[in-house]
């Protein structure tokens, strides 16, 4: 009896151990394979044509002139060294495509509130131009900055489950 009251109070439930487990084991793999590719792709299309996404990124008028070619090349190199971090797991790279989410989000958000007419130069030249991509392309990179969040998240869990298990007893408590 003794027994069965400490295993209680130590470990979780068997129906949240199960979900926790199932969650945490397979669900974070589909979701960084995704974000990383995402990363890859729109920083191989732009590497492959650095002039046309040079006059993308002048056409917001927020970089000088003569940052545009470090931009233009910069940028997607550090959009496919992020990607493929991600992919491979790389410790900082989903901290780094998380900023570069966020660095999207900002300038995306003042192509919309100074209603520019251009292409969100998120992956190609061929990507529609105007206010409804820059639109799409907020909304898409919410999407993934809520996946992003939501990898940060299983992460914690998974740190916190393996390495400070009290805390679970303190969380179950609450809830």
């Amino acid at each position: 009896m003794m027994a069965d009251d400490n295993k209680d109070k130590s470990c979780l439930p068997y129906k949240v151990s199960i979900s926790f487990c199932l969650m945490t084991s397979w669900l974070p793999f589909p979701i960084r394979i995704g974000l990383g590719m995402v990363f890859v792709y729109a920083g191989i299309t732009k590497l492959m044509d650095p002039k046309a996404f040079a006059r993308i990124i002048s056409q917001y008028d927020l970089l000088p002139e003569f940052f545009l070619p470090v931009a233009a090349i910069g940028l997607p190199l550090l959009e496919l060294l992020a990607g493929i971090g991600v992919i491979l797991s790389i410790r900082g790279s989903l901290s780094l495509v998380f900023t570069l989410l966020i660095f999207f989000i900002a300038i995306l958000w003042y192509g919309i509130l100074k209603d520019l007419n251009v292409d969100c130069g998120c992956f190609s030249g061929e990507e529609l131009k105007g206010q409804a991509s820059l639109w799409e392309a907020f909304y898409r990179d919410l999407v993934m900055t809520g996946a992003a969040i939501f990898l940060f998240f299983l992460r914690w869990i998974q740190l916190d489950h393996k390495l400070v298990y009290p805390s679970w007893t303190k969380i179950k408590q609450i809830i």
